[in-house]
């Protein structure tokens, strides 16, 4: 009997665990869909704005290139590691970690290399090796194209005054629901556009070229960081979705293999007081 309740404890325990497993799941699908949403509708302004910018940026004089496009000897690099604040969510949070430890053990080897952590799970990965210089994890809870902006200004401002050569995002791209991809971009310097790309540059320029080239390079770089924000967003609704989905199957099955035993244990102690009373009768006859 204390077998017996033993499995009635376990059976109970699982099947508490499968609700909130099936619950968490519930509410990741239905932020999913909001975030997808926003994802796929600025992808294609994001796309052309950058690609935009990049066609007007090959075309300046050398001597007139943006300060934001400056080419640099690589000696300070900054690693922007877009985490989510909560876990639960598979290996969305470790993929993003593995790949910026790739970064700074076999990339930049030889380079000082920090992080700006954007997301709970980087800024405890990273404060450990003393790499991070601010933790921006508050941005998701009002996460609108305003408080990105500030911190895309903030990254630009250290640029520009020379406290770091190269500055790269490092975020999990939204496939589906069940795929991220986790993805490198630079986002300081400006990644010059391929020469060999046949693109029409014939351009008619009001005001000057410079001019506005130099008012659209922040608004593509606080847009690119929006984007790889809001793709990171959409990727933890759907990666915790899929793995509470897998949790409450593994619970499900789990609680019928219980249930199975308890069966088998229950029937065996009733089996077991049968022959017991059949034995006592027949002592009882002789």
């Amino acid at each position: 009997m204390a077998n017996l309740k033993e499995i009635r404890n376990r059976i109970s325990s699982v099947s508490s665990t499968m609700q909130i497993t099936s619950a968490m799941k519930m509410v990741s699908a239905a932020k999913l869909k909001k975030a997808q949403d926003a994802i796929t509708a600025m992808r294609p302004y994001s796309n052309k704005l950058t690609e935009l910018l990049q066609n007007l940026s090959a075309t300046l004089d050398a001597d007139s290139g943006s300060k934001y496009a400056d080419q640099r000897e690589v000696k300070n690099v900054l690693i922007i590691a877009v985490t989510s604040n909560r876990g639960l969510c598979g290996a969305f949070n470790s993929n993003i970690i593995k790949q910026t430890n790739n970064l700074i053990n076999d990339v930049y080897p030889t380079k000082n290399v920090s992080v700006l952590a954007i997301g709970k799970k980087a800024n405890d990965a990273f404060a450990k090796q003393n790499r991070v210089i601010a933790n921006e994890s508050k941005v998701f809870d009002n996460l609108t194209f305003d408080n990105v902006s500030v911190i895309a200004e903030m990254l630009m401002e250290k640029f520009v005054g020379g406290e770091y050569d190269k500055i790269e995002v490092v975020y999990n791209h939204f496939k589906n629901a069940a795929t991220q991809i986790v993805l490198t971009e630079q986002f300081l310097p400006i990644v010059p556009v391929d020469n060999d790309t046949n693109v029409n540059l014939d351009y008619v320029f009001e005001p000057s070229k410079l001019e506005i080239v130099e008012e659209l390079i922040p608004k593509s770089l606080k847009t690119q960081l929006y984007k790889g924000i809001r793709d990171s967003f959409a990727s933890e609704h759907g990666a915790r979705m899929t793995a509470m989905h897998k949790a409450t199957d593994n619970a499900t099955e789990l609680r019928d293999q219980l249930k199975l035993t308890y069966n088998k244990a229950r029937q065996a102690a009733i089996t077991n007081e049968i022959l017991e009373i059949v034995g006592g009768a027949e002592a009882l006859n002789n």
